[in-house]
């Protein structure tokens, strides 16, 4: 195993062989009263239980199945409702662009910025994160093996940014499936980067729903514990007060009241799986 890197989000520091680092919230902003009551569950529960915790959520949600689906307030809005957040929690805040212009006005708000799965192999586009200089958290597209992974490093490395993290989101499948392969995250520790395992996205069915993308939110608890299972740096996951009324992927949230109790466990599970020694094969 390579020496694993610290990636450093303020006074919060990714590794994969620290604590868990838990990056939480909604998938797409609905609104600013819901976004706040989600966020401050989340901020109350991993304080509680102390999870270091980045707040998510997305002003824009590009990559939709249908033309009606729902893509959220936009950039102006949504950053507003972001910055209101993060100034009355004072915690990281994460969000996802899918334009290259609009990673400088959202490099002004939000600590990480995401580079979307679909458009991970986007050059222009990851050009553009990397030179805001901010944290990007990569996530591998569904069609990348975990060592072309290294391509994408490789591009924003070239372009001045090595704050890195990269996160595993399920590989495609046949028609409407995604599956987790969990060696891939092994694999993709041997870059050194911190490495995130989005549970709730690894859970859809892309198009299930013919205009939209089923899910198996029900899975979400074993999933996840299987991720943790891999000494990784953190948990991504969506949760939602009334997943069945979500506007954007209900079937794969966690339903918001069931929080604590699946924190505790994922908790418990991170802090095992450290204890153990690596086991060398010969």
């Amino acid at each position: 195993m390579t020496t694993q890197k610290t990636i450093s989000v303020g006074e919060l520091k990714l590794c994969n062989k620290e604590p868990f680092v838990l990056v939480g919230g909604i998938n797409v902003i609905e609104s600013e009263i819901m976004a706040l009551k989600v966020a401050e569950t989340f901020f109350s529960i991993t304080e509680e239980l102390g999870i270091p915790y980045i707040f998510k959520a997305s002003f824009d949600k590009a990559n939709r199945s249908s033309i009606d689906s729902f893509r959220g307030p936009g950039l102006e809005k949504g950053l507003r409702i972001l910055e209101k957040i993060k100034s009355e929690f004072n915690f990281p805040i994460l969000t996802d662009i899918h334009e290259a212009n609009q990673a400088l006005p959202a490099a002004e708000i939000a600590d990480i910025l995401q580079l979307p799965a679909f458009l991970s192999r986007q050059t222009d586009l990851v050009v553009a994160l990397a030179k805001t200089k901010s944290v990007i958290n990569i996530k591998k597209a569904q069609f990348l093996a975990p060592h072309e992974m290294g391509n994408i490093i490789k591009k924003c490395e070239n372009s001045g940014n090595s704050r890195l993290i990269l996160c595993e989101r399920g590989t495609s499948f046949g028609y409407n499936n995604l599956v987790v392969d969990m060696l891939a995250l092994s694999a993709m520790k041997e870059f050194s980067y911190p490495v995130l395992f989005d549970v709730t996205h690894s859970l859809q069915l892309p198009g299930g729903l013919g205009d939209a993308a089923a899910g198996r939110g029900e899975s979400v608890r074993e999933l996840a514990l299987a991720g943790l299972s891999q000494k990784i740096a953190g948990l991504f996951l969506e949760a939602h007060p009334e997943p069945e009324k979500a506007l954007c992927d209900g079937p794969c949230a966690l339903r918001l009241d069931q929080l604590r109790p699946f924190l505790k466990q994922m908790k418990a599970m991170d802090e095992l799986v450290k204890t153990f020694e690596p086991v060398v094969m010969t």
